[in-house]
C-alpha cells in the first residue's frame, strides 16, 4: 500500500497517495479517504467546481470543457458532472474548486474521491 509520511507543518500522518499535491492540514477516520485511509486512487485526475454538497459525504463535480465541432470549424462549450467522495478532512463546500481523481467504484455511481480543496 502507500507509504505514511508527515504532512505539511509536522501535522498529522498521511498516505503518499502519488501525486504532486498538498494533503490536507487535518486528519479524519475516513477509511475511504486517500490520505488517511485505505483507498487507493489512479487513472483520470480531473478539476472542478463543487455545484452540490447537500448529500452525506458526496459531492457533485462540474467540469466545462470544448469539444470542436467539424462542420461548422467551431468549439461548443459543454459540461459534465461526476460524483465524487468528499472526505471530512477536505471540507468541500458547494463553489470551491476542487481536484478529484478516480478511485475503485464506491456506490453505483460514485468512482472518484476529492484530493485536493483549492477554495
Amino acid at each position: 500500500m502507500a507509504d505514511k509520511v508527515k504532512g505539511a507543518a509536522d501535522g498529522p500522518e498521511v498516505n503518499d497517495i502519488g501525486l504532486d499535491v498538498q494533503p490536507p492540514a487535518e486528519s479524519c477516520k475516513d477509511g475511504n479517504c486517500p490520505w488517511h485511509g485505505t483507498l487507493p486512487v489512479r487513472g483520470t485526475q480531473l478539476t472542478g467546481t463543487v455545484k452540490s454538497a447537500k448529500m452525506q459525504g458526496t459531492v457533485v463535480v462540474e467540469r466545462e470543457y470544448l469539444k470542436y465541432i467539424p462542420k461548422y470549424e467551431r468549439y461548443e462549450k459543454r459540461t459534465s458532472r461526476y460524483l465524487a467522495h468528499a472526505p471530512p478532512c477536505m471540507q468541500a463546500k458547494a463553489g470551491d474548486q476542487v481536484g478529484i481523481m478516480e478511485c475503485r467504484p464506491l456506490s453505483k455511481r460514485v468512482s472518484f474521491v476529492v484530493v485536493e480543496n483549492r477554495k
